[in-house]
């Protein structure tokens, strides 16, 4: 009888952590166009309005082949980056968004700052992120949430990586995977994230290549580190 409510138990406690389980997936802005076509066509970014919309949904099948297909999903999206680049394009891209999510059956999130995206985060409950992914412009200090959007070659809203104690380790599971697909990351960012939240952050050594998203694959770096 010991036995069978011990195992009754520790069932109920499996299906509760599974339910509060949070895969999590960041999704900085595009660049403007008016800003880009000034630039000589091999530096130009985000020709395709969708590059990091693309790559978090093709994430976002990973996750459910891997850990279920009723793996919750928390899309977290900087919403300002998707209406200029709307309105300059004459086309309702977070109406789009808006409907993938749906479709996808994942809870989307819109922010439009630094404080509104690290506040989202630490609205997860304690210890459910089982996996974090990050889908944007970055550098090897910060995830850009927007860039050469309202400046040229510039970003506005950020998470530096002096902001990563902001964030609640507490919200991560212990054996969390984290995984940033921007560029430079794991020049500094992964080290510092690794101190602060106390996991590591995969990052590419040097730039991410989403050229290959619209072949349904997910971005290329030049070596990922750990």
């Amino acid at each position: 009888m010991a036995r069978s409510l011990r195992l009754a138990l520790f069932s109920l406690f499996v299906l509760i952590s599974q339910a509060s389980a949070d895969h999590v997936i960041l999704t900085g802005g595009p660049a403007l166009r008016h800003w880009e076509n000034l630039r000589v066509p091999q530096d130009q970014h985000d020709r395709w309005w969708a590059n990091f919309v693309r790559a978090s949904t093709l994430r976002m099948v990973e996750i459910r082949k891997a850990y279920g297909e009723g793996a919750p999903i928390v899309w977290i999206v900087y919403r300002p980056g998707y209406q200029d680049r709307g309105r300059e394009d004459s086309k309702p891209y977070t109406n789009w968004i808006t409907d993938l999510a749906r479709d996808r059956r994942v809870t989307l999130v819109w922010v439009d700052s630094t404080a509104s995206t690290i506040s989202a985060l630490n609205s997860r409950p304690r210890g459910s992120v089982q996996s974090f992914d990050y889908f944007g412009h970055s550098n090897k200090f910060c995830f850009m949430l927007d860039y050469s959007g309202g400046i040229m070659g510039a970003c506005t809203a950020w998470i530096h990586e002096r902001d990563l104690s902001k964030i609640k380790s507490s919200i991560f599971a212990k054996d969390a995977y984290c995984k940033s697909w921007g560029c430079h990351t794991a020049q500094s960012m992964s080290g510092a994230w690794k101190s602060k939240i106390g996991l590591r952050l995969e990052g590419a050594k040097g730039k991410t290549d989403y050229t290959v998203v619209g072949q349904g694959k997910l971005p290329i770096g030049e070596g990922w580190v750990r």
